[in-house]
């Protein structure tokens, strides 16, 4: 299993169940160095979406308490786990990102640090849940995906872009069945 894309690379591989164990694996190295829940870390992301081809990324969400008030502790136990801070500004998230070596040219996987049980926090768990029981949702995502990809195969932020109409459409599903 390769993970790993450079800055601003967009390119998706065929799913992989390695993914799966990756994530157990690191999940396991974060419980060992920082002070959380277990069930406060998820996978998340298309590598989290059973037959989702992805970007070859691991997205981990991690809940904290409070993110205003994350202690040194916390980020010296991500450091040891090989996770950086990003100076990626987003609301109600801090994003780390581990690298393949001291370059820092290649990241292979992304923590989100978020309040646990926070609207984004529900809004991430709810479309990795919902992609993986709704064949159709997963389809069209998939070709989202595949539509950005013909125009393009850098620019990460513009990716991102072209799929939230999408994202936001499975999330208010979400507010629709409380």
């Amino acid at each position: 299993m390769q993970l790993g894309l450079k800055r601003d690379e967009i390119r998706l591989v065929d799913y992989n169940p390695e993914w799966t164990k990756e994530f157990s694996r690191v999940r396991d190295h974060l419980l060992q160095n920082i002070q959380v829940n277990e069930n406060w870390i998820q996978h998340i992301g298309s590598t989290a979406i059973k037959g989702m081809p992805a970007k070859p990324i691991l997205d981990i969400l991690v809940g904290v308490n409070d993110l205003n008030n994350a202690d040194s502790s916390l980020f010296t136990g991500l450091k040891n786990c090989g996770f950086l801070r990003l100076k990626v500004e987003r609301p109600g998230e801090i994003v780390l990102a581990k690298f393949t070596d001291q370059t820092y040219e290649v990241k292979t996987h992304y923590i989100h640090l978020t309040e646990y049980r926070s609207e984004l926090w529900n809004n991430l768990i709810f479309f990795r849940d919902y992609l993986n029981s709704n064949e159709t949702a997963r389809q069209r995502y998939l070709e989202i995906k595949k539509e950005y990809l013909e125009k393009s195969s850098t620019g990460i932020n513009e990716y991102t872009d072209y799929k939230e109409e999408f994202v936001k459409y499975i999330y208010s599903k979400r507010s629709s069945q409380n």
